[in-house]
């Protein structure tokens, strides 16, 4: 996760653009600036003292514009900082990462643009940027422009049904804030919509009649194929639920959430992973158990890899959550591979929630957790605690076992003779 204040550089940056050469869309469009800043977007609002309500509104709609472009979109990254030398050589590396066909956009009127579905484009449009001396007429009025631009392009191709990705940034940085109010004030409403951001999509239901049987979710829930091919589904999973769940089954005894994805990326037509999960009785504990034995990945209805999982158990009537689990040795739940082909995939979940028996009211019931009473800093302590113990009980028992002589030696009388048997 990219922490408060922290700078993409060009090699991060690079790893968080590989989605866009891996997914189903082939078309890319670039919007560039000659420079640009995060807060442009705040300059002629009212948190920096804008009480004129034209200039209040033209920033709005342009806000307006870029928040539907990122809603409306199955996927979407904003980076707040990035390293200038990653976005100076951009369009040389998106030019040098895949076979596109290169087109600089300069007519407002795009409604003449041919875009041949055929083979990828690289559709490349040159913004002006809002310099610092222009007057705060001339900067309306290129918000309004820019507005226009990007509303006219992204209208178009979505009108003729052309799937794209877009990029919006700039070359260099306009601006550098030293408002450390501000900076307070934008980390406390960022902090607020990453919390509103983990709870915007209910829970995957699987339903038996009126009654649901399985209740599945995670904040993010991606996969990693050959090391090299990156499939985020959490988008197609929770959000747009682009997922076929008509071959779950759910019983007493067993249940399985089998999760089908028609073609998620370029070279895979299609996916289905699978959740095994069994509901036992257990003397020791006198109840019954849920336990996710195994996870099962089939690409193409051929390749098949198994995983069995550690540590996924909760009471038959809770749910289940794990903060991170998947196939790293650093997650607290882990997916170990079973078979040869399952070494091929990584996968990543995060936030896990899942209950597959005794579902009240469409809800998940109390979460049994992964993390255990005794976490590594506990044991830590409760080592290190028993050592200084035993040194101490053991400084106590040698100063008990000191003994006093019961002779003393006169020097000025005879010599004192100990016999051999005392």
């Amino acid at each position: 996760a990219l922490h408060e204040g922290h700078v993409v550089s060009a090699q991060e940056l690079t790893v968080l653009l590989q989605p866009v050469f891996t997914q189903n869309s082939r078309n890319l469009i670039l919007f560039l600036h000659d420079t640009l800043s995060i807060g442009d977007f705040t300059y002629l609002s009212e948190f920096y003292g804008n009480k004129n309500p034209f200039q209040n509104q033209v920033n709005k709609l342009f806000i307006n514009l870029l928040q539907e472009i990122l809603q409306s979109s199955p996927s979407s990254l904003v980076l707040p900082a990035v390293d200038c030398k990653a976005t100076k050589y951009l369009l040389s590396f998106l030019l040098e990462s895949g076979y596109w066909k290169l087109t600089n956009v300069t007519n407002l009127d795009v409604s003449q643009l041919e875009v041949n579905t055929s083979e990828p484009h690289l559709l490349v449009v040159q913004l002006q940027p809002l310099l610092s001396q222009l007057t705060e007429f001339v900067k309306l009025y290129m918000f309004l422009f820019v507005e226009k631009i990007i509303g006219r392009l992204t209208m178009d191709l979505q009108e003729r049904e052309i799937h794209f990705s877009v990029i919006y940034t700039a070359v260099r940085p306009s601006r550098i804030s030293r408002r450390t109010d501000v900076v307070g004030e934008l980390r406390r409403q960022l902090m607020a919509t990453e919390e509103d951001d983990s709870l915007s999509y209910p829970p995957l239901n699987v339903t038996t009649g009126n009654d649901t049987c399985i209740l599945f979710y995670a904040s993010n829930f991606s996969l990693k194929a050959n090391s090299s091919v990156l499939i985020d589904l959490t988008n197609a999973t929770f959000v747009m639920q682009n997922v076929d769940i008509s071959s779950s089954e759910c019983s007493d005894i067993n249940t399985t959430l089998s999760l089908k994805y028609t073609k998620p990326v370029n070279g895979i037509s299609s996916l289905e992973i699978r959740f095994l999960m069994t509901n036992k009785f257990y003397g020791g504990s006198a109840r019954n158990w849920s336990t996710l034995d195994s996870v099962e990945i089939v690409q193409d209805e051929e390749k098949f890899a198994k995983f069995n999982v550690s540590v996924i158990s909760a009471p038959a009537e809770y749910s289940f959550h794990c903060q991170l689990v998947g196939t790293s040795n650093l997650y607290p739940a882990r997916l170990i591979p079973s078979n040869n082909e399952a070494r091929n995939w990584d996968v990543f979940i995060s936030k896990l929630q899942i209950q597959g028996f005794n579902i009240e009211n469409n809800q998940f019931s109390y979460a049994s957790d992964c993390t255990g009473f005794f976490t590594p800093g506990i044991w830590m302590g409760l080592v290190t605690s028993i050592i200084l113990l035993w040194i101490l009980a053991y400084g106590i028992h040698m100063i008990m076992q000191l003994t006093t002589n019961s002779r003393f030696d006169d020097p000025k009388g005879a010599a004192l003779s100990v016999p051999q048997t005392e």
